[in-house]
Protein backbone atom coordinates (compact mmCIF):
# COMPACT_ATOMS: atom_id res chain seq x y z
CA UNK A 1 0.00 0.00 0.00
CA UNK A 2 2.93 2.46 0.45
CA UNK A 3 4.22 1.61 -2.64
CA UNK A 4 1.49 3.05 -4.41
CA UNK A 5 0.61 5.90 -2.22
CA UNK A 6 4.60 6.84 -2.84
CA UNK A 7 4.02 6.28 -7.01
CA UNK A 8 0.59 8.71 -6.43
CA UNK A 9 2.60 11.47 -4.70
CA UNK A 10 5.23 11.51 -6.92
CA UNK A 11 2.76 11.71 -10.38
CA UNK A 12 1.02 14.63 -8.70
CA UNK A 13 4.19 16.26 -7.34
CA UNK A 14 4.99 15.91 -11.20
CA UNK A 15 1.82 17.07 -12.43
CA UNK A 16 2.31 20.29 -10.12
CA UNK A 17 5.93 21.13 -10.96
CA UNK A 18 4.62 21.17 -14.71
CA UNK A 19 1.46 23.22 -14.25
CA UNK A 20 4.51 25.31 -12.55
CA UNK A 21 6.65 25.16 -15.19
CA UNK A 22 4.11 25.79 -17.91
CA UNK A 23 2.83 29.23 -16.47
CA UNK A 24 6.22 30.76 -15.81
CA UNK A 25 7.51 29.86 -19.04
CA UNK A 26 6.12 31.64 -21.99
CA UNK A 27 6.97 30.55 -25.71
CA UNK A 28 6.46 32.24 -28.87
CA UNK A 29 3.52 30.63 -30.67
CA UNK A 30 4.56 32.02 -33.92
CA UNK A 31 7.71 33.93 -34.54
CA UNK A 32 7.74 33.73 -38.23
CA UNK A 33 4.37 34.78 -38.80
CA UNK A 34 4.89 38.02 -36.22
CA UNK A 35 8.08 38.95 -38.29
CA UNK A 36 5.87 38.12 -41.63
CA UNK A 37 3.03 40.71 -40.07
CA UNK A 38 5.71 43.01 -39.24
CA UNK A 39 6.74 43.20 -43.28
CA UNK A 40 2.93 43.38 -44.47
CA UNK A 41 1.51 47.08 -45.04
CA UNK A 42 -1.43 46.51 -42.01
CA UNK A 43 -4.06 47.85 -44.65
CA UNK A 44 -6.60 45.43 -43.04
CA UNK A 45 -7.97 45.53 -46.63
CA UNK A 46 -8.99 41.83 -46.66
CA UNK A 47 -7.37 41.98 -51.04
CA UNK A 48 -5.66 39.02 -50.02
CA UNK A 49 -8.76 36.90 -49.33
CA UNK A 50 -8.02 37.16 -45.80
CA UNK A 51 -9.72 39.02 -43.33
CA UNK A 52 -5.96 41.15 -42.44
CA UNK A 53 -2.65 41.10 -42.46
CA UNK A 54 -2.14 38.51 -39.58
CA UNK A 55 -4.55 36.19 -40.72
CA UNK A 56 -2.86 36.39 -43.95
CA UNK A 57 0.85 36.19 -41.94
CA UNK A 58 -0.31 33.08 -40.31
CA UNK A 59 -1.28 31.50 -43.81
CA UNK A 60 2.01 32.49 -45.26
CA UNK A 61 3.98 31.08 -42.30
CA UNK A 62 2.37 27.96 -42.67
CA UNK A 63 2.78 27.98 -46.86
CA UNK A 64 0.36 30.30 -48.38
CA UNK A 65 1.88 31.98 -51.95
CA UNK A 66 3.14 35.76 -50.68
CA UNK A 67 2.66 37.98 -53.55
CA UNK A 68 -1.10 38.39 -52.96
CA UNK A 69 -1.10 41.67 -51.15
CA UNK A 70 -2.03 44.56 -53.57
CA UNK A 71 -1.09 47.51 -51.41
CA UNK A 72 2.25 46.45 -50.26
CA UNK A 73 3.24 45.84 -54.16
CA UNK A 74 6.21 44.39 -55.37
CA UNK A 75 8.49 45.76 -52.27
CA UNK A 76 6.30 43.57 -49.34
CA UNK A 77 6.88 40.89 -51.98
CA UNK A 78 10.93 41.13 -52.24
CA UNK A 79 11.12 41.48 -48.42
CA UNK A 80 9.09 38.63 -47.87
CA UNK A 81 10.88 36.56 -49.76
CA UNK A 82 14.30 37.50 -48.39
CA UNK A 83 12.71 36.74 -45.36
CA UNK A 84 11.53 33.02 -46.37
CA UNK A 85 14.56 32.49 -48.58
CA UNK A 86 12.34 31.72 -51.17
CA UNK A 87 12.06 32.89 -54.73
CA UNK A 88 10.15 36.86 -55.55
CA UNK A 89 6.90 35.48 -57.69
CA UNK A 90 5.36 38.76 -59.64
CA UNK A 91 2.52 40.12 -57.50
CA UNK A 92 -0.76 38.28 -57.88
CA UNK A 93 -3.07 40.37 -59.35
CA UNK A 94 -2.69 44.02 -60.61
CA UNK A 95 0.03 46.61 -58.55
CA UNK A 96 -1.38 50.08 -58.83
CA UNK A 97 -0.40 53.44 -57.86
CA UNK A 98 -0.72 54.57 -54.04
CA UNK A 99 -4.52 55.77 -53.93
CA UNK A 100 -6.51 57.51 -50.86
CA UNK A 101 -10.18 57.96 -50.43
CA UNK A 102 -11.75 60.91 -51.51
CA UNK A 103 -14.69 62.23 -50.56
CA UNK A 104 -16.83 65.29 -52.11
CA UNK A 105 -17.84 66.94 -49.04
CA UNK A 106 -20.77 68.73 -51.26
CA UNK A 107 -22.46 65.59 -51.84
CA UNK A 108 -22.10 63.76 -48.47
CA UNK A 109 -25.43 63.29 -46.37
CA UNK A 110 -23.22 62.22 -43.23
CA UNK A 111 -24.68 59.25 -42.63
CA UNK A 112 -21.60 57.45 -41.37
CA UNK A 113 -21.35 54.28 -43.06
CA UNK A 114 -17.68 54.98 -44.65
CA UNK A 115 -16.41 55.82 -40.99
CA UNK A 116 -18.12 52.29 -40.07
CA UNK A 117 -15.98 50.78 -42.95
CA UNK A 118 -12.49 51.96 -42.66
CA UNK A 119 -10.57 49.60 -40.77
CA UNK A 120 -7.95 52.55 -39.98
CA UNK A 121 -10.05 55.19 -38.91
CA UNK A 122 -8.79 57.68 -42.02
CA UNK A 123 -12.58 59.14 -42.28
CA UNK A 124 -13.44 61.73 -39.57
CA UNK A 125 -16.96 63.43 -39.19
CA UNK A 126 -19.80 62.93 -37.55
CA UNK A 127 -24.05 61.76 -38.17
CA UNK A 128 -25.63 64.63 -40.85
CA UNK A 129 -22.48 66.49 -41.02
CA UNK A 130 -20.04 66.19 -43.62
CA UNK A 131 -16.76 63.89 -43.68
CA UNK A 132 -13.09 63.79 -44.78
CA UNK A 133 -10.68 61.59 -45.12
CA UNK A 134 -7.12 62.17 -43.65
CA UNK A 135 -5.00 61.46 -46.48
CA UNK A 136 -1.88 60.34 -44.39
CA UNK A 137 -3.98 57.49 -42.42
CA UNK A 138 -5.82 55.88 -45.66
CA UNK A 139 -4.49 52.66 -46.97
CA UNK A 140 -6.47 52.77 -50.24
CA UNK A 141 -8.19 49.74 -49.93
CA UNK A 142 -11.34 50.62 -51.17
CA UNK A 143 -13.88 49.37 -48.55
CA UNK A 144 -15.11 52.81 -47.85
CA UNK A 145 -16.78 52.81 -51.28
CA UNK A 146 -19.51 50.00 -51.23
CA UNK A 147 -21.20 51.42 -48.16
CA UNK A 148 -21.81 55.18 -49.15
CA UNK A 149 -25.06 55.34 -50.29
CA UNK A 150 -25.15 58.25 -52.28
CA UNK A 151 -21.50 57.75 -54.04
CA UNK A 152 -19.42 60.63 -53.06
CA UNK A 153 -16.43 58.59 -52.27
CA UNK A 154 -13.59 58.38 -55.20
CA UNK A 155 -10.03 56.76 -55.29
CA UNK A 156 -7.61 59.16 -56.23
CA UNK A 157 -3.76 58.90 -57.19
CA UNK A 158 -1.69 60.33 -54.53
CA UNK A 159 0.40 62.87 -56.01
CA UNK A 160 4.44 62.19 -56.59
CA UNK A 161 6.32 63.43 -53.64
CA UNK A 162 9.86 64.45 -54.17
CA UNK A 163 10.74 62.09 -51.16
CA UNK A 164 9.37 58.81 -53.66
CA UNK A 165 10.89 60.05 -56.80
CA UNK A 166 13.56 57.53 -58.23
CA UNK A 167 15.78 59.08 -60.13
CA UNK A 168 17.52 57.65 -63.46
CA UNK A 169 21.40 57.73 -62.88
CA UNK A 170 22.69 60.04 -65.86
CA UNK A 171 24.39 57.08 -67.59
CA UNK A 172 25.85 58.94 -70.47
CA UNK A 173 27.25 61.61 -68.20
CA UNK A 174 29.12 58.89 -66.04
CA UNK A 175 30.43 57.01 -69.30
CA UNK A 176 31.85 60.79 -70.34
CA UNK A 177 33.13 61.24 -67.18
CA UNK A 178 34.91 57.90 -66.82
CA UNK A 179 36.82 58.23 -70.54
CA UNK A 180 37.49 61.69 -69.44
CA UNK A 181 39.47 60.42 -66.27
CA UNK A 182 40.79 57.44 -68.47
Amino acid sequence: MSAALLIILVCLAGVVALRRASTRVKVAAEPLAARVNDLLPQTQCGQCGYAGCKPYAQAIAEGDAINKCPPGGAATIAALAELLQVPAPPLDGVETAPRVAYIREAECIGCTKCIRACPVDAIVGAARLMHTVISDECTGCDLCLEPCPVDCIEMRELPPRVADWQWPQPDRLIHRDREQAA
